[in-house]
């Protein structure tokens, strides 16, 4: 079905986009994957980011230290929690002009494309999306043991 095999290469286009963009930022792609899930969804904290990431608590740890030494993000006491010892993380809002920048040739494109639509179109798109990203998640949890 074609608008299977455009999502395959929709998903290797961002795929290649994420690549360059975490090169331009000397990030791997792990790294600006948590990275993008702290800015969207944190402040977060580190075994939630590892479970949204599907990444293990251990390798969570290495992706933290490298992006506070890079200056992305911050770990803070969580003063609501029982456990004195718990963290937060935050992302340095301060940065994302750089990733905003990176990422600036493909929003204004998608900006253009969303432009061809209709409100109603653009809402069947989201739609289909949301419920794509659904099955996919539905998916990945199945394959993870979840």
């Amino acid at each position: 079905m074609e608008i299977k095999e455009s999502l395959r290469e929709l998903s290797i286009q961002l795929s290649l986009l994420n690549l360059q963009v975490g090169a331009h930022l000397d990030l791997n792609y792990v790294d600006l994957h948590c990275l993008d899930l702290i800015n969207r969804l944190g402040p977060l904290s580190p075994t939630a980011l590892a479970r949204r990431a599907g990444v293990h608590p251990a390798t969570m740890t290495g992706v933290l230290d490298r992006l506070q030494r890079a200056g992305w993000i911050v770990r803070e006491r969580d003063p609501e929690a029982s456990d004195r010892r718990a963290v937060t993380i935050r992302a340095v809002r301060d940065r994302n002009a750089e990733l905003f920048t990176l990422y600036s040739g493909m929003n204004e494109s998608m900006d253009d494309i969303f432009a061809g639509y209709s409100e109603e179109e653009l809402a069947l798109l989201a739609d289909f999306i949301r419920r794509t990203t659904d099955a996919g998640r539905a998916a990945t949890e199945t394959l993870a043991g979840h």
